[in-house]
Parts: C-alpha cells; structure tokens; sequence
C-alpha cells in the first residue's frame, strides 16, 4: 500500500464516509474556498492510480469507490507511526501519550479492559 499526501488523505477519508461518490459529492464537504473540479478530479486519478479507488463510468461520469478500507490504511499508518517514532514500541508511544496528556487514565483503563476481553 502506497502512502498518500496529506491533500490525497484529506480527499480519501471523505470518500470513505461518503462511500460510493461522484466528485462534485466530495467538493461540497470540502470547506470554503471550494478549490476547482479539476484539481479534485486530479486527485481522484492520482488515488486510483494509487489502487485506493476504483470506478465505474456512467457515459462521461464516473462513479469512485474505495478500494482500500480505511480500517486497513489506519492500521499500517499507525504501524508506521509506532516504528519510525517509536523505535517500534508500542509502549514508548502510550507512554509518550500519558506523559503528553493526549491519553487520560481513563482511557488507559478502557484500552486495558478491551485488551483483557481480547484474551
């Protein structure tokens, strides 16, 4: 799996939500000021190209959908994450989270319980 841009990220979570899209569906989530079809349309191409969208043509419109789940991207960006800031660790990167206060201990209990549910 290819790693996307952060402009090609923005533009696939909100194919995600919205599943099946044209990209003017896309173009009326984005926020003001609207940037042009065709940069959007470039995108979608760039995307497909990338093998995380596909089509299907109506005539002239297309019709995108994902190809990669956003379940699966997350994981191997986070996998990412974890071993080029983290030497790997899981443990640094939920340490590093406590001691930043971007995970509260209660959060840490409910990542504890599910792992315990996991067993």
């Amino acid at each position: 799996m290819q790693k996307l841009t952060k402009g090609e990220e923005e533009i696939m979570y909100h194919i995600w939500a919205l599943g099946r899209c044209m990209v003017s569906d896309v173009i009326k989530r984005l926020g003001e000021p609207k940037p042009p079809h065709s940069t959007i349309s470039s995108i979608f191409r760039i995307l497909e190209k990338k093998g995380f969208l596909g089509h299907k043509a109506y005539g002239r419109t297309y019709e995108y959908f994902p190809i990669v789940e956003k379940k699966d991207y997350s994981k191997k960006t986070l996998r990412n994450i974890v071993k080029n800031y983290f030497d790997g660790s899981v443990n640094q990167m939920v340490s590093f989270l406590v001691e930043e206060d971007d995970l509260s201990i209660e959060e840490l209990g409910e990542i504890i319980e599910k792992l315990g549910q996991k067993n």
